[in-house]
């Protein structure tokens, strides 16, 4: 089969190989499936280089989320032989191959009712957005929420579960083009983060009162900027860096404003916390089926061109979710 591989951490413009390599082979509750689709995110750019928090030993294929159908499975793995599944890969077996293995704990089976490539582009996006709002955030019905790059992945399905839950959604993104998107989603209002001064067109927009709940998976200015614009009481959830900075806080401004920062490691949720993200699952899924939330997919590229797909995050060229199928 074939994979891309990366023997040496560094730009995925110059380290990344496709290379002919054995197909892998299942262990006890695990399954090998065939490849489908695979989601690609700014944190896959982060592990090619060596700077993202948790890194993969040398040399390792690249992607966290992926859907297939089930080829080969082990003892204990409750999915049969045919079933289309979607679901988690670690420790550098990776997503960005024509074959995989997944584990029975973080696979979950496709809805008939679902594509392919939005099976890809659904867990990540949507684990991260529901269990930053519902669960870190607290965020009810009647809130304002304030979701920053919020034409991404995560940004989409926080805007689209924003307005599922209730609250009125703010969105913030970096072209009158992805504004234009975010509205589609759900978003009530959208300000250009390079044109405007987010935060006072918040203030402007909420009459002062500034925003309940903001999910922030970008970090540097814009977190910075948030806290110019969070409500009394309101709750702040970090949930990356793809700006590149991670920022610092003056703590006088929770104690000054009683406002709660709070992080989500989605990896620790699916160790630690896995009866939390099986109850979101269930949520999510349900509102999936009541046609309240949908995977949006910008861009489906083959995965022979894996660089060209990952450029298109990189670049922000992308609205939701870019997948590469082989």
């Amino acid at each position: 089969m074939h994979a891309w591989r990366v023997p040496q951490y560094g730009p995925y413009q110059e380290v990344l190989r496709w290379e002919d390599v054995a197909k892998p082979e299942p262990g006890p509750q695990q399954a090998q499936i065939r490849v489908t689709g695979a989601g690609i995110s700014f944190g896959m750019i982060l592990k090619i280089a060596g700077k993202y928090q948790l890194k993969d030993p040398l040399p390792f294929t690249p992607g966290l989320e992926v859907a297939g159908v089930v080829e080969q499975a082990a003892k204990g793995f409750p999915f049969a032989v045919g079933q289309r599944v979607m679901g988690y890969v670690y420790g550098g077996q990776g997503t960005c191959a024509e074959y995989t293995i997944v584990d029975a704990a973080l696979t979950y089976p496709i809805p008939d009712v679902m594509s392919d490539a939005e099976a890809a582009g659904f867990l990540n996006a949507y684990q991260t957005a529901y269990l930053g709002l519902v669960d870190r955030a607290d965020l009810r019905p009647g809130d304002w929420l304030l979701v920053h790059g919020a034409a991404g992945g995560v940004g989409t399905a926080a805007v689209q579960l924003g307005r599922a839950l209730g609250a009125r959604v703010i969105a913030t993104a970096g072209s009158a083009e992805k504004l234009a998107f975010c509205r589609k989603q759900g978003a009530e209002f959208a300000f250009n983060t390079r044109e405007q001064d987010f935060a006072e067109e918040v203030n402007r927009v909420t009459k002062g009162h500034g925003a309940d709940v903001i999910l922030d998976p970008v970090g540097g200015d814009v977190f910075d900027q948030s806290t110019r614009c969070i409500a009394w009481d309101g709750r702040l959830a970090v949930v990356g860096f793809a700006g590149g900075r991670i920022p610092e806080l003056a703590i006088n401004r929770v104690l000054l404003k009683n406002i709660a920062v709070t992080g989500l490691n989605l990896t620790s949720y699916r160790t630690a916390g896995q009866e939390r993200v099986r109850q979101a699952m269930e949520h999510l899924l349900a509102l999936y089926h009541e046609g309240q939330i949908r995977p949006v997919i910008s861009h489906v590229v083959k995965l022979a061109e894996l660089p060209h797909a990952i450029g298109l995050v990189e670049s922000r060229i992308s609205q939701g979710k870019v997948i590469v199928t082989p």
